[in-house]
């Protein structure tokens, strides 16, 4: 960002005085100036300086229909001169949020059939987190209060979501995680933790580590299983081979509650409505947000299977939880008008297909790159691991922060690549064209020539 307008230095230091980001250190930040996003259209952003950058993280793995979407912003428009807002309390609703459940309910796998809204992803975990504890209450199970969740996992940043989160590094500065969350490893990537097992060993470690995590802890005193159908935030890791479905056996034997965490791979990330359905699985417990309305409003969802819907509806007790925004009638007109838009527009489903495969035919050309030990992929969502040795796959020294120089590079260039250590992350919106996708493969691929040139590599 060189000669850069008096316009940007204005806005870095109004941002540098009062401005604290998420995830971040901020005297680097402040030091080097952020960088102005100032508008967006399709799949492509533009700063402060008219820089254009194709967004290959969807904006934060949800902009499905890509930016500016004239329909949704009517959509948008429409329920603000309507309703622009009123709640869910004092026995009533709205025909935004009352529609949407419905959606919702016909767009999860089988047996879903409630849904209480919020805003984040991180809001609905925790009120999963609270539901699920209420469920055992109401079935006369009140000991069973222990969550286990997956060394690496990411659930979100509120305390419960950020406990049930396997990211160490989230935890010290908020002395978390609360007692009665438990992780278990490996963490189930195949390439990375695998070491000397086939695949199918170590899919039989993976799913050992719950049931025996289930027998340390009493089977009668477990809640719930949580994990996200493929662990986006902790680096694009799809599980291994016949993970899922043994996964949900262990939990059925036991009668412990199975919990999926689609807030990524929720709405047609997998080229699935959600990666439950792209597994084969059938979950007790879902959450949801991010492509629910392509990030144009802030929503999030908690969806309940017919037993635990069943005993809070039937339930006399009054259920003391919800949010200001639960149901907000211009979240939920956006989100009915970003659910119509995915299925007209055949962004999910077979429809979808020629899309995804042509995505991951280009992705995996990457791997003849000498800093790329393995490209991954799972419908629209890509990785790539980036190792100092193929052939041995000997992964970089942390220290060396392949990953973020390679990110630097990316933005730069004109691409955004997330960094994940060194596992380079992909997730463009769903609408991208091949014609996008072979920018965004070019782009990605100048972006690694540069990180390996500056390594000594090439």
């Amino acid at each position: 960002m060189n000669q850069i307008s008096n316009q940007t230095k204005f806005w870095q230091s109004q941002d540098a005085d009062h401005h604290l980001h998420p995830f971040t250190a901020h005297p680097t930040l402040r030091g080097r100036g952020v960088r102005m996003i100032t508008g967006a259209k399709g799949v492509y952003l533009t700063d402060s300086e008219g820089h254009k950058i194709l967004d290959g993280m969807a904006g934060l793995w949800c902009t499905q229909v890509g930016y500016g979407n004239e329909e949704i912003v009517e959509a948008a428009t429409k329920a603000m001169r309507e309703l622009s807002y009123y709640n869910l309390f004092f026995m009533t609703s709205n025909p935004y949020a009352t529609e949407l459940a419905a959606r919702v309910a016909e767009k999860t796998p089988e047996g879903i059939s409630q849904v209480l809204f919020a805003c984040s992803g991180s809001e609905a975990v925790d009120s999963a987190y609270k539901l699920i504890k209420y469920y055992w209450n109401l079935k006369g199970q009140p000991q069973r209060k222990q969550f286990i969740a997956r060394e690496r996992a990411y659930h979100g940043s509120t305390t419960i979501a950020a406990s049930l989160s396997g990211l160490t590094g989230m935890h010290p500065q908020f002395d978390l995680p609360v007692p009665g969350i438990h992780h278990i490893g490996p963490t189930p990537h195949f390439y990375k933790f695998g070491e000397d097992m086939t695949e199918e060993e170590f899919t039989d470690r993976c799913v050992q580590a719950l049931e025996d995590k289930i027998l340390e802890l009493g089977p009668e005193n477990v809640a719930a299983f949580v994990g996200e159908p493929v662990m986006g935030a902790g680096g694009m890791m799809p599980p291994p081979a016949g993970y899922w479905p043994r996964i949900e056996a262990v939990c059925r034997k036991y009668g412990v509650l199975l919990w999926a965490d689609e807030v990524i791979t929720g709405w047609g990330r997998t080229g699935e409505w959600f990666g439950s359905q792209y597994f084969g699985i059938t979950p007790d417990v879902m959450t949801m947000a991010k492509g629910m309305t392509s990030g144009y409003q802030p929503l999030s969802a908690v969806a309940l299977g017919h037993d635990i819907a069943d005993a809070i509806a039937k339930s006399d007790d009054e259920m003391v939880h919800g949010f200001t925004y639960s149901g907000h009638p211009v979240a939920c007109a956006v989100a009915l008008k970003n659910i119509e838009i995915m299925e007209r527009n055949g962004l999910v489903g077979e429809a979808a297909k020629p899309r995804i495969d042509y995505f991951q035919k280009q992705l995996a050309t990457l791997a003849d790159h000498p800093l790329v030990g393995q490209v991954r992929s799972v419908g629209l969502l890509g990785g790539l691991e980036l190792v100092e040795d193929k052939a041995t796959k000997t992964f970089f020294d942390p220290s060396l922060d392949v990953g973020f120089k390679c990110r630097e590079h990316c933005f730069n260039t004109g691409l955004i690549m997330r960094a994940v250590g060194d596992a380079m992350i992909l997730c463009p919106p769903l609408v991208i064209s091949n014609d996008e996708i072979d920018e965004l493969i070019t782009k990605a691929r100048h972006a690694l020539d540069l990180t390996a040139k500056q390594l000594g590599r090439m």
